[in-house]
């Protein structure tokens, strides 16, 4: 029994507790809003939302890691106020607005998930959220539902451009697996990360501690310069609808007519889409060495086409690939720092953590934190009593 379970067993009576995890993306990056494939799989860090029923006819959020408070009367039209609360408070007025109205209640969150790290608290806040307001209005929706309704909640409520891929692994992951998702038609299937001599690595997750924010202009300008290159390619390949349908060839046909960041935006996220088919059958076959060059290969394609890396984020990067037992490393999350995602073996992790630790502080001056993650359950399958399995491979 994980930390977070006991602590929910032991919640005061009348209070109920439904846990979500964050997550770490494999490979597969920027592709979940163009139709693409992502590979991530969840972690164990949690969120954990503590919801009772009030008797003031009041909604109202609390946190145990930011100072803002929200209370609003539960016949209020719910709208954004610039801090944390708005990921739940998103939330329920996307429940509201799909007919669910939870009775009044006292929400609070709390957790453990790094901040600005790339590691999708604020999707695990959503997730956590929305299985305890389910629970606490009796209604249930299949994990795929959810997820939609957590990133609309963030698209259109919070206003960050982001993709389905956090929301969804966040939902609906195995333990022991990594999701491969496919973004466009919501298929997904869970993917074994023990398998051969996978099982002789483990996931090191390294925090450069140079906070990002989707939100932030970066993540938005890629985002348009992406949807520039589609427009393009639709235009002379009608059945082209998204980058995920797209071929490198097609895309190259186009380049003359797209601005030069455009092409290269497309080109990451096409060919990252390949590296990801790659990644599965690497992963089935046990290959972790094949999977390590493909991590690699995708850092150097988000450094150098997408043009989301950083020093700092390089540099981490650089290192573990120097590192004795490392197969291999690159950004993880939306970029503009935050993780780096690499592939250690066991009997070569503490090694590694103090090596990368020690060249980053001499470099940098700042103190990297490093988490060892096991491939954990998604909020449905701790949460079972809020939604319906519904797993298509």
């Amino acid at each position: 029994m994980t930390e977070s379970d006991q602590r929910c067993r032991n919640a005061p009576a009348g209070v109920r507790e439904f846990v979500a995890p964050g997550r770490v993306n494999l490979l597969g990056e920027h592709t979940d809003y163009t139709g693409g494939l992502v590979l991530p799989m969840a972690i164990p860090f949690t969120t954990v939302a503590s919801i009772a029923p009030a008797s003031d006819g009041r909604y109202s959020f609390t946190s145990d890691s930011f100072e803002e408070s929200r209370s609003v009367a539960t016949s209020d039209r719910i709208t954004p106020a610039g801090n944390w609360s708005d990921y739940p408070a998103g939330v329920l007025r996307e429940l509201m607005d799909a007919g669910v109205q939870p009775p009044p209640f006292l929400l609070r969150v709390r957790g453990d998930v790094p901040l600005g790290a790339g590691l999708s608290s604020s999707a695990s806040v959503e997730v956590a959220s929305a299985v305890a307001m389910l629970a606490h209005a009796g209604a249930r929706l299949p994990p795929a539902e959810i997820a939609v309704l957590c990133r609309r909640a963030e698209n259109e409520f919070v206003g960050s451009p982001c993709g389905i891929m956090d929301q969804f692994v966040i939902t609906t992951a195995r333990a022991g697996h990594a999701l491969l998702l496919d973004t466009s038609s919501l298929r997904y299937e869970h993917v074994p990360i023990n398998t051969g001599n996978f099982a002789a690595y483990r996931v090191v997750v390294v925090n450069s501690m140079v906070r990002h924010s989707i939100k932030g202009g970066g993540y938005g300008d890629r985002r348009r310069e992406v949807e520039v290159g589609q427009a393009v390619l639709r235009r002379h390949f009608p059945e082209v609808r998204q980058l995920g349908d797209a071929t490198l060839e097609q895309l190259e046909a186009c380049e003359a007519e797209m601005p030069e960041e455009s092409f290269r935006r497309c080109r990451h996220i096409v060919t990252e889409n390949a590296r990801v088919h790659a990644a599965r059958e690497a992963m089935l076959a046990g290959d972790a060495l094949r999977m390590g060059e493909l991590m690699l290969a995708a850092h150097a394609s988000e450094r150098d086409d997408f043009a989301c890396s950083c020093e700092e984020i390089d540099f981490l990067v650089e290192a573990a690939a120097a590192s004795s037992g490392c197969a291999g490393a690159r950004l993880t999350g939306g970029g503009f720092g935050g993780c780096t995602v690499n592939l250690v073996m066991v009997e070569r992790v503490e090694e590694f953590v103090v090596v990368v630790t020690k060249a980053y502080r001499e470099r940098f001056g700042i103190i990297a934190q490093s988490y060892v993650c096991e491939a954990a359950d998604g909020a449905v399958r701790r949460n079972p009593q809020v939604a319906a399995e519904e797993c298509v491979a």
